[in-house]
């Protein structure tokens, strides 16, 4: 669990997908926006008060890249983490040029987003 209640906004079009990861990091103890497009995050009044980003790459309409760049542009300066369904070693050198600290391939294994979460907003390793 966390020492203080963290806010994450998880990013992806799929709503199964934004449920399923609602339901893990509250368990581990994160507050969670919910946002199924770029767009909504931008809109998001909560956005000032994240901790950590978790975007989907490829959505309908705009791209996690893009998104990234428009947050950028906004002054958002804190941890990134791109999910994606194929990783390429250019799509990890464009990622981290626009600030993500992980570039993780779903399906996640074992833990990987929690505990590259817990990574970026240096929390000690969570317990098993």
């Amino acid at each position: 669990m966390t020492s203080r209640q963290d806010v994450v906004f998880v990013v992806d079009s799929d709503l199964a997908v934004r449920q399923a990861l609602k339901f893990v990091l509250e368990v581990e103890g994160f507050v969670v926006h919910l946002c199924a497009s770029g767009l909504e995050l931008a809109a998001h009044p909560d956005l000032p008060r994240a901790d950590c980003l978790v975007i989907e790459d490829k959505m309908p309409l705009t791209n996690g890249r893009s998104v990234l760049d428009r947050l950028v542009e906004q002054g958002f300066q804190g941890p990134i983490i791109l999910m994606t369904s194929h990783v390429t070693d250019s799509l990890r050198r464009r990622a981290v040029l626009a600030g993500v600290r992980h570039v993780l391939e779903k399906p996640f294994l074992n833990g990987a987003l929690v505990d590259s979460i817990h990574e970026v907003l240096g929390h000690p390793a969570p317990s098993i």
